[in-house]
């Protein structure tokens, strides 16, 4: 008789090719930020980001945040004024903020961005992700590892072990801000906070 044998789900430590392999190769993952801890997985899979949309319960209408390594990785998804440059990212990115900006529609999934025409981006004040991130050389989608509505964990031990048996890895590591990002929105006049957070914009 054959033993059923337990499928272990593989945790990498941040600075390991493997994880970064299955990101190049479209897996999705769970991973700390700055922030947070995210379930996500390279910008353009576009299976495995219906995954993540089924994964966490997430309404098909409500658009994923990305994260990138870099000002210039975000200029080639997103469009990015002077005032904006000037006034949000020249002052907190890296870091806690995340800005909702119009996005260059053909190099963005419909999928990633709910069909609209924007997208929230962040550069996460984390230099091991980014490392990943860069090495990837896309966005990597990152909502919040948690089911839809539920506690935004800061940890990984904080995840519900039925979300990490649903992904195919994670990465573990610290979260060095802990907490949710703040969320503004610079497409309408004038630009409007979504949700307070980590970070406190002042004279915007």
């Amino acid at each position: 008789m054959k033993l059923k044998t337990k499928c272990v789900k593989l945790v990498y430590p941040m600075n390991n090719d493997d994880a970064i392999k299955n990101f190049i190769d479209g897996k999705v993952g769970i991973f700390p930020t700055d922030t947070a801890y995210g379930i996500g997985c390279r910008i353009d899979a576009v299976a495995a980001v219906e995954r993540i949309y089924k994964i966490r319960n997430r309404p098909e209408e409500k658009a994923l945040l990305v994260l990138v390594s870099s000002v210039k990785m975000a200029k080639q998804y997103v469009e990015i004024s002077h005032e904006v440059e000037e006034n949000l990212i020249d002052r907190y990115w890296p870091g806690g903020l995340t800005i909702i900006l119009t996005c260059k529609k053909e190099k963005i999934p419909s999928v990633v961005r709910a069909n609209g025409l924007t997208l929230a981006v962040r550069w996460p004040d984390h230099k091991e992700l980014c490392k990943i991130i860069e090495a990837v050389g896309v966005p990597i989608v990152a909502p919040s590892a948690n089911f839809s509505g539920g506690e935004t964990p800061l940890d990984l031990s904080e995840v519900d072990k039925a979300l990490i048996d649903s992904v195919d890895f994670s990465i573990s590591g610290v979260c060095t801000i802990r907490g949710v990002s703040t969320i503004i929105d610079t497409t309408v006049t004038p630009w409007k906070i979504i949700r307070e957070g980590v970070v406190e914009i002042i004279n915007y």
